[in-house]
């Protein structure tokens, strides 16, 4: 359980806060100890992926004890919203709008750094990634899920919920060519796509299967 808040002034710029609360069915000195390690962790992702070139939020403070994270406050919408907009005809793919075209190839080529950099995402959903308002560049968030990983079925899974993600946001043939857009920016992007792809075509096929048997 946590809770996620704006802050209008930390340290002179506004921000985000982000605390983790203890978990009553577990014992007290294992929930402790848990919710340290995973706030330790995410403040290493989000480090982690700003030193692999990945447009992240900028870590300000992190106080283990309280299980607290604060991060600069990204001014944008997410991909979600930018989408779902394009769907319904707010999109402006020749003006000055958000792209969706432009989008996805940021998005495949921030997955691939990820992935090429032993990080996987963890919860890569369209509302994980933020479009700025100054200038439609992307910003991946929400690192609370994130691990590392260099196996190929880890990074499977990230790029399979992403494109769950993304057809849901923006349903039909334009999410296919969204999400198809995002695939081929990751595999002109990333050094290991080949391994990444191959099982991705896997856990594509046992998603659907699941789906189909209900």
């Amino acid at each position: 359980m946590q809770r996620v808040w704006a802050v209008a002034d930390f340290l002179g710029r506004p921000a985000v806060m982000k605390q983790r609360f203890s978990k009553a069915y577990r014992h007290p000195t294992l929930d402790a100890a848990l919710t340290a390690s995973r706030t330790r962790a995410e403040a290493r992702a989000l480090a982690r992926a700003r030193a692999l070139g990945v447009a992240a939020p900028a870590l300000l403070y992190v106080d283990v004890e309280a299980s607290t994270l604060v991060m600069e406050r990204v001014p944008g919408r997410s991909l979600k919203e930018v989408l779902r907009d394009a769907g319904e005809g707010g999109g402006d793919s020749a003006g000055a709008g958000p792209n969706p075209a432009a989008l996805a190839a940021a998005v495949g080529a921030a997955v691939a750094a990820l992935h090429d950099g032993g990080l996987v995402h963890g919860d890569l959903t369209t509302s994980n990634l933020l479009v700025r308002d100054a200038d439609n560049s992307l910003v991946v968030i929400d690192f609370g899920l994130a691990t590392h990983s260099n196996l190929a079925e880890d990074r499977a899974v990230d790029l399979y919920v992403l494109e769950r993600a993304v057809t849901a946001a923006h349903a039909g043939a334009a999410g296919d060519a969204i999400f198809a857009a995002v695939l081929a920016a990751y595999k002109s992007s990333s050094r290991a796509w080949c391994s990444t792809l191959n099982k991705f075509a896997e856990v594509r096929l046992r998603g659907r299967k699941r789906s189909m048997v209900g």
